[in-house]
């Protein structure tokens, strides 16, 4: 009864919002880092988090809503807890950590959750 429930709230609360999941933000790893970020032709925002991070995780939808909505970036995701060898590279020290790259170089960086304007914001200062 409750999965009926949850399945017919989700279902139209996506339908009404227009949600699209297929541009969800991705999640990546060391292994594709270079060819999805550094060697991308777009500028793209990479969002540094962890599962057990309190202020990740109410920042993921807006990460989320801002893959969704824009298409002139690409939008990723990197757990640190599995690829701490990239964390340390581009400095993460706190998380949510947001990095900018354009042309293969970080451009621009943020620490702390984050208004999806001030992320359009950082994407739109690199155009």
């Amino acid at each position: 009864m409750f999965l009926k429930f949850a399945e017919n709230f989700f279902c139209n609360k996506i339908e009404k919002n227009n949600f699209n999941f297929s541009k969800m933000a991705k999640d990546i790893s060391g292994n594709d880092f270079d060819e999805k970020v550094l060697q991308n032709k777009k500028i793209v925002l990479v969002d540094f988090w962890a599962p057990w991070c309190g202020p990740c995780q109410s920042f993921l939808p807006i990460i989320d809503e801002l893959a969704a909505e824009i298409s002139d970036a690409e939008i990723f995701k990197i757990n640190v807890d599995e690829n701490s060898e990239l964390a340390q590279k581009f400095g993460v020290m706190s998380i949510p950590a947001i990095k900018i790259f354009k042309n293969g170089k970080m451009v621009d960086e943020a620490t702390g959750v984050q208004t999806k304007e001030k992320l359009i914001a950082m994407i739109d200062a690199q155009k």
